[in-house]
């Protein structure tokens, strides 16, 4: 029994070995550069979507960050540049959500429609991402671009589902982005 203990330890331990060099090698490809970092927002007071007749000019009228997302937002910011991964732009959703985590974590932020969320505005979609595909693809190492956005948006353009804070690292490819790892809220 004792045997069989130790060889499931051993196991774990290798796994666990894999685990921490896939994600030593991604941290080493962002440091290279030329990757686009979807970002989804940190995470928000309790519930879902924004209340009705919200305005994006108006963030008391919108669902923001709780102060566990603002406290999750920096913690990722500190993680990126306490790797080495250097961000050349960092573009956000207007959403006052979207634009406070960007500033926590990067320290600063420009406003770009082509993130808005397309929770509601489905027929947007096509239109969101090509914009952002266009963008991508002028993308050149070393530079790395952050764009932080919605959870529906990042589904779009590349099929993951991302937890708050959670950045989905892509690569732009053939007028596409794919994604080649991800990074966990801290």
């Amino acid at each position: 029994m004792m045997e069989i203990l130790a060889r499931l330890f051993m196991a774990c331990l290798v796994a666990g070995a894999g685990a921490a060099s896939a994600d030593d090698a991604l941290w080493n490809q962002l440091k290279q550069g030329g990757y686009v970092l979807l970002i989804r927002h940190a995470a928000t007071e309790l519930g879902v979507g924004d209340p009705p007749e919200f305005r994006l000019d108006d963030c008391a009228t919108q669902r923001n960050l709780s102060d566990a997302g603002r406290a999750e937002a920096r913690r990722q910011g500190e993680a990126l540049r306490g790797r080495g991964v250097a961000v050349a732009a960092v573009r956000s959703s207007q959403w006052c959500r979207c634009m406070e985590t960007a500033r926590l974590a990067f320290g600063r932020a420009e406003p770009w429609p082509a993130l808005n969320s397309l929770f509601g505005n489905e027929g947007k979609e096509a239109e969101q991402n090509r914009v952002v595909l266009a963008a991508a693809a002028k993308l050149r190492p070393p530079a790395n671009l952050a764009l932080v956005t919605h959870n529906v948006n990042i589904r779009s353009l590349v099929g993951v589902n991302p937890g708050t804070a959670e950045i989905v690292v892509a690569r732009p490819e053939n007028g596409r982005l794919v994604p080649v790892g991800r990074i966990p809220a801290p």
